[in-house]
């Protein structure tokens, strides 16, 4: 594993268009969903002290990301991925419940609309809005498994559109899983492409290069376990051609899992 604070990444070319009128799109927070983001699912037991520390690193990192976005947006959108496209409004709650412990959430502070099958994107979404921006209110949005390229795309330019209509202060959360085969002991085994290909990833999103999470190959990604691969393509459309300054928290596969922590923000 290793684990890098700090880190400047490139910026990018301007965006065209007309100038939008008071703050809208803040900032992008990148986290991935591993249910042992919160302590109470870390356990006990045999190879717990491992665990409890691995995990501990992780969620310090994913704390602090989401709190830099809660510092600058009280309104955030929430990508992840999923079987199908989907959206899933601020007032609905839910619980860890279905990963061994009741844990409840809520996607704003006023969520009244209970949701027993609450998707885990959604699921760390909330936690971590309760965690560090108890007031921000988060919508999610879940891109399908079968979504092309040009779709993600262009989800992430609506979305854009979205914040760019109405003058709020708006902040992005990516919650995407890299390569789930990168040791013997990973969840999926080992696939010596996936070094490599979790490398691209982790560069693209340390550097801010869209034009990387644009290529990647989701029918490649699927056979290495990646499932952040649609939220990370819609970031690139919803991005653009914007100037971008990234910062990289953490990096690293403490499970056989890729993990990646860090902040996009957009720069005049």
């Amino acid at each position: 594993m290793s684990v890098s604070v700090g880190h400047l990444g490139r910026v990018g070319n301007a965006r065209c268009g007309p100038a939008s009128v008071g703050p809208v799109f803040r900032a992008v927070a990148l986290v991935p969903s591993p249910p042992l983001l919160v302590p109470e699912l870390t356990g006990r037991g045999s190879g717990a002290d491992s665990l409890i520390r691995e995990s501990g690193l992780l969620r310090d990192a994913a704390l602090a990301v989401a709190a830099e976005l809660g510092s600058v947006a009280d309104r955030w959108i929430a990508v992840g991925s999923a079987e199908k496209t989907t959206r899933i409004s601020s007032r609905a709650s839910g619980s860890f419940a279905g990963f061994g412990v009741d844990v409840p959430v809520r996607l704003s502070p006023a969520a009244s609309e209970r949701d027993e099958a609450l998707p885990l994107a959604a699921l760390i979404a909330g936690w971590l809005r309760g965690e560090v921006a108890p007031r921000a209110v988060v919508d999610v949005v879940l891109v399908g498994a079968n979504a092309s390229l040009l779709q993600c795309r262009d989800l992430g330019a609506s979305l854009r559109s979205e914040m760019d209509a109405e003058p709020s202060n708006w902040g992005l959360l990516v919650v995407g899983d890299g390569a789930t085969t990168l040791t013997a002991k990973a969840p999926g085994s080992f696939d010596q492409r996936a070094v490599s290909v979790q490398k691209r990833i982790d560069d693209a999103l340390a550097f801010a290069d869209v034009e990387a999470l644009a290529s990647l190959d989701r029918d490649v990604c699927a056979e290495l376990g990646v499932r952040g691969w649609a939220a990370w393509q819609a970031l690139a459309g919803l991005v653009g051609d914007d100037r971008i300054s990234a910062k990289t928290l953490y990096r690293g596969a403490p499970f056989g899992v890729g993990y990646f922590v860090g902040s996009w923000e957009p720069q005049p």
